[in-house]
């Protein structure tokens, strides 16, 4: 077993430095200090990081072995549900600028053979070098919309991926969870089942009995509202949950 923290600005860092990179390279160079302020404020755009951790995310899905399974522990509902919105909108993105690429390569087309050759028939060395730079950016695009195809495709196929909703056994996380259950299946994503975590011990003392008392009744509103969907219950324990040994805590109750 191997773990990986995706450190949402490190990813994003060198996200931009991949994207400066390849613009950079295909694009003039006087344009190069345009390149860099764009960029920069890019950088806190919103939604930057979402598009970095989701180009991340589809590496890692992409290099595993055929023998290894990939558990993601993803941010809150809110926000776990606007990442896995993002492969569909980046790849209806990237169709867009492929259209809008292709109409200005057919424009560029035009122009070349109208002003592409000198006076004694030689095709123009910079129509030469803006052909080429207009291929090298389709197939860029071409590669990103493939990996956001692939993405989705995996993650809508419930033969390969299962989403699994944990949460407390309160009033909110059990709503904001059967309302994450509904936008995943609206989105084409299987919900394999849920988890309440750390549940209190009726045994334990008057104040975590309390808790106890109030617990049950959320998990048997959650079991009526997705009578579908098994409910694994895990129980408050003593150490932080961390590492393979902790994880190694957990089997008994899975």
């Amino acid at each position: 077993m191997r773990g990986l923290e995706i450190d949402p600005r490190r990813t994003t860092d060198a996200h931009i430095d991949a994207v400066r990179h390849t613009l950079q390279r295909l694009m003039p160079e006087h344009l190069s200090g345009e390149i860099r302020r764009h960029l920069e404020l890019a950088r806190e755009a919103p939604g930057t990081h979402e598009a970095a951790l989701l180009e991340r995310l589809a590496e890692v899905i992409e290099n595993r072995g055929p023998d290894e399974l990939v558990v993601v522990d993803t941010a809150p509902s809110g926000h776990t549900a606007r990442l896995l919105a993002l492969p569909e909108l980046m790849q209806a993105w990237t169709d867009g600028l492929l259209r809008s690429r292709h109409r200005s390569e057919r424009f560029g087309a035009a122009l070349r053979g109208l002003g592409g050759v000198d006076t004694a028939g030689r095709q123009n060395p910079s129509a030469d070098r803006r052909a080429r730079r207009d291929r090298e950016i389709r197939a860029v695009l071409d590669r990103r919309r493939e990996r956001f195809c692939r993405l989705r495709t995996t993650l809508q196929d419930a033969r390969r991926t299962a989403f699994v909703i944990v949460l407390a056994a309160e009033r909110v996380p059990v709503q904001e969870s059967i309302e994450l259950h509904d936008e995943l299946l609206t989105s084409g994503l299987h919900v394999a089942g849920l988890v309440a975590n750390k549940l209190s011990p009726a045994d334990a003392g008057p104040l975590l009995a309390a808790r106890h008392r109030q617990e049950r009744p959320q998990l048997d509103q959650l079991r009526a509202r997705l009578p579908g969907l098994p409910v694994v219950e895990i129980p408050l324990l003593a150490g932080e949950v961390a590492g393979a040994s902790g994880v190694g805590l957990l089997t008994p109750y899975l």
